[in-house]
């Protein structure tokens, strides 16, 4: 890093910050810790913020925004986002941990708004902050790049210079080894957009919201191959995406061209599995999923919360169209890339009750087919009525202690203490430790619920996620959505999505050193400045440093391996 430079007496302030810095408009933020190198591997982001401050005396009345620009090697392959502010009502649930930044409500850094003109608007009297990504694509580009930046007023004149070097590795680690499974909800896109379902429109965005959660490092995406039963209030509805176009006039007939095309667009952006939409409703698998059937007199909802789960019909329906889908699925993707969910999350005993009755309904229907779905009760799990559980991380302990293999975990709104999570009232290090747990406690794959979910809860009406990052004041900020949907039809990524995305990076430079030398050495580097072995799920280091040290590390030790 060269020394910074700024205009005398000008009266502003500027600080570089690493990307794990939440910039605060209330508080001068950490500086980059410049003793920790930069490297990433061909095709990884490397972010740095630029924070700034305007001139704090009286005088000061310039609305005009600044213009930060990025020069020398790493210039064509940079971008620059504004962080800004968005509301968040809920910061965090009474009894919260110490573990937050903040828990009133409020205004709080997340939402990247794309500038590619550099021009970043001040805030009179407090903090904002330039986000800057660096991804140079490909090994054969490999090296060290300067990344110049400068700042300059409304007529030119200079404020600000600095920059520093990041390195990009010759290695390209295997893609990420884990299922990371996201619920990309469509029905959301449709309305916030005013398009129809399904129409050129809706596939359009549909494309570059997969292609967004590709990027972030999403391998799994639910898919609709009816509206998904989640979300959705007992005895209400969601606005229909079936990709299956199912009729009955003369018997049952199923139309799979939108599923096919599902399919191109998620093979076109990298995803490796489909999670087919759950069979029957949340809360006791008691209900069908709202399933719509062309018959001679037009379109019919003809299953839903009206039907339960064991009715004949559904189970006739069922008997025809699992093995239509997966003969199709056999043909056009792979069977044991697809995974099927019955029932989300069920406890208690009513509930694993009517759990079973489903499953029974069409356990003959899945054989031989990986059937996955959330349940955190360990006594439940030990009865086999769940062979393939995802764990909430705060009820990870027995099942860990139980030696279950390749365990898939997961958390949302309830684990707000002691845990993980993406909150936007969290620090980012609380969203990034995720890659050191996934690899350092051998999990088999990761799930999240909201990628995009742009309703209150239980879906009983739309919301604008630019003003309600809170689904409708049900959820802590953030939980709902990791992307804005951008008046360019394009999403808007956030601080979140960039710091998970690192974790999933994280966990592939630990795949690839333990490949090269074993998981003994890759976990005795995590196991360093400070971390006191701390590798549990409710036990892990707040300290940003230590997760550059820790991936520096890798990265050098890879670096030497391959000879670079």
């Amino acid at each position: 890093m060269t020394e910074e430079k700024s205009a005398p007496g000008e009266g502003w302030s500027f600080v570089l910050a690493d990307s794990l810095e939440k910039v605060y408009p209330e508080r001068e933020p950490r500086p980059l810790d410049t003793s920790i190198p930069q490297s990433v591997f061909p095709g990884e982001t490397a972010s740095v913020q630029l924070a700034l401050r305007p001139p704090l005396g009286p005088d000061f009345r310039s609305p005009q925004p600044l213009v930060v620009a990025v020069g020398g090697s790493a210039a064509p392959f940079s971008s620059i986002y504004q962080v800004e502010l968005v509301p968040c009502i809920v910061a965090a649930f009474p009894q919260h941990d110490d573990g937050y930044d903040k828990d009133t409500p409020g205004l709080y850094p997340d939402l990247l708004r794309p500038a590619p003109d550099g021009a970043i608007q001040p805030i009179f009297g407090h903090w904002t902050a330039a986000w800057i990504d660096i991804v140079v694509p490909s090994p054969e580009r490999a090296g060290e790049y300067d990344v110049d930046i400068s700042v300059t007023d409304a007529s030119g004149g200079f404020l600000f210079t600095t920059s520093v070097t990041i390195r990009v590795l010759e290695a390209m680690p295997a893609e990420l080894g884990i299922v990371n499974a996201h619920w990309l909800h469509c029905d959301g896109l449709a309305t916030h957009y005013g398009v129809s379902v399904f129409s050129e429109d809706h596939w359009a965005i549909i494309d570059a919201f997969i292609g967004s959660a590709a990027r972030m490092g999403a391998n799994s995406l639910l898919t609709p191959t009816w509206t998904p039963p989640l979300d959705t209030a007992v005895g209400g509805s969601r606005l229909p995406t079936q990709l299956i176009g199912i009729s009955d006039v003369s018997g049952y007939e199923f139309d799979f061209s939108n599923l096919r095309r599902w399919i191109a667009l998620c093979a076109k952006h990298g995803i490796r599995y489909l999670e087919i939409a759950h069979l029957f409703t949340q809360w006791g698998a008691k209900a069908t999923p709202a399933i719509y059937v062309r018959t001679a007199e037009g379109q019919e909802r003809r299953f839903g919360w009206d039907v339960p789960a064991t009715s004949a019909s559904y189970r006739a329906l069922m008997a025809e169209l699992l093995p239509a889908l997966r003969s199709f699925l056999a043909e056009h993707w792979s069977l044991d890339r697809v995974i099927f969910h019955i029932s989300d999350e069920p406890s208690g005993t009513e509930a694993m009750a009517g759990y079973q009755q489903a499953k029974d309904a069409v356990d003959d229907l899945l054989c031989g087919l990986t059937v996955v779905d959330a349940l955190s009760d360990f006594e439940l799990y030990s009865s086999g009525i769940v062979p393939h559980p995802v764990v909430a991380t705060d009820a990870v302990v027995p099942f860990l202690a139980a030696g279950v293999e390749n365990l898939w975990v997961y958390y949302c709104v309830s684990q707000d203490r002691g845990v993980a999570n993406r909150f936007i009232s969290m620090p980012s290090v609380r969203n990034r430790v995720l890659g050191h747990q996934l690899f350092a406690l051998a999990c088999g794959g990761f799930l999240h619920w909201g990628f995009n979910f742009y309703n209150t809860a239980h879906s009983l009406a739309p919301v604008d996620p630019f003003t309600d990052t809170c689904a409708g004041g049900a959820f802590p900020g953030g939980d709902a959505f990791m992307v804005y949907p951008g008046p360019d039809r394009k999403p808007w990524e956030s601080i979140r999505y960039k710091v998970f995305a690192q974790a999933m990076w994280d966990h592939r430079a630990f795949s690839l050193l333990a490949k090269l030398t074993g998981r003994k050495k890759v976990l005795e580097l995590m196991d360093t400045n400070g971390s006191g072995g701390r590798l549990a799920m409710d036990d892990f280091s707040y300290d940003p440093l230590h997760y550059r040290r820790v991936r520096e590390q890798v990265n050098q030790r890879i670096a030497e391996l391959i000879g670079q």
